[in-house]
């Protein structure tokens, strides 16, 4: 029997097991590399849960207009290490530099996607978890105070591949516009709850097997109204990473409420990383 939704909280949902809170020092990143050609970077959004790569649309437009090659691959949300693992495969058919940039539980994916890949110029993080080798996104949501996800998301099984069944977390329709998208107008955000991708809890609670976070440099968008991450805890791991730090106030959603915010950023990153 799966924990029912009146007994369902964040700490059940996202494991709270807490890592020390001290301060840690800026990180000293090496300049980036500019690519011998010249040539523009490819854009890669990678998004969260709960969400689809039409979350960037928005994003994509601007980016194009702007004359920069574009990917949104679907994140398939099933576990850290194989959503890693495909989104490898995804750059794999990418020629050239690479820009990547994560939403939510997206940001620990190009954290361990970019280990090892020297193309990867900047890692962006857009109201998103940025993990420390051994750190999952529940532990790190459980960090500080401020996320209602747990009271908002309900439980169901499905199966898997090799047999058995996993659980996978949906955020209640009728508290999918106030929990993640409270700034989008209201048809909107209900188109988004219908469409919404479910999260497996393995992919919360799995543990990063790196950051590259620590040799590239990055950028972080802090949502300050956002009822998913604590912002508290998005300032916190953005600061720690020695990222370029831009506050807004929007909802987890800012992608959607704020696209041209989030374009600013990640053209911030794409200059100062050519």
């Amino acid at each position: 029997m799966h924990p029912t939704r009146r007994t369902l909280t964040l700490a059940a949902v996202l494991p709270a097991t807490l890592v020390a809170l001290g301060a840690a020092a800026p990180v000293s990143h090496p300049a980036a590399a500019t690519d011998r050609h010249g040539s523009r970077p490819t854009i890669v959004l990678v998004h969260g849960a709960f969400a689809d790569a039409s979350s960037w649309n928005g994003t994509i437009r601007r980016l194009q207009r702007a004359g920069y090659p574009v990917l949104a691959p679907a994140n398939p949300l099933r576990g850290l290490a194989a959503d890693t693992a495909y989104l490898r495969s995804a750059l794999d058919a990418v020629d050239g530099p690479v820009v990547l940039v994560g939403h939510s539980y997206g940001g620990a994916v190009i954290s361990g996607a970019a280990v090892g890949d020297s193309r990867v110029k900047a890692l962006v993080y857009i109201a998103a978890f940025t993990p420390d080798k051994g750190e999952s996104a529940g532990e790190l949501a459980a960090k500080f105070p401020g996320s209602t996800l747990g009271d908002a998301v309900n439980p169901r099984s499905y199966p898997l591949p090799g047999g058995g069944t996993g659980t996978e977390l949906v955020i209640e329709r009728a508290k999918f516009h106030r929990q993640f998208a409270a700034d989008v107008p209201g048809a909107e955000a209900a188109v988004m709850a219908a469409t919404q991708r479910p999260v497996a809890t393995a992919a919360l609670e799995e543990k990063a097997q790196g950051a590259a976070w620590k040799t590239i440099p990055s950028w972080a968008l802090i949502a300050t109204a956002d009822k998913n991450i604590p912002p508290a805890a998005e300032r916190w791991m953005a600061r720690r990473a020695g990222s370029h730090i831009t506050e807004v106030d929007a909802s987890h959603a800012v992608a959607v409420s704020r696209p041209a915010v989030v374009t600013d950023v990640i053209l911030d990153a794409v200059r100062a990383t050519r």
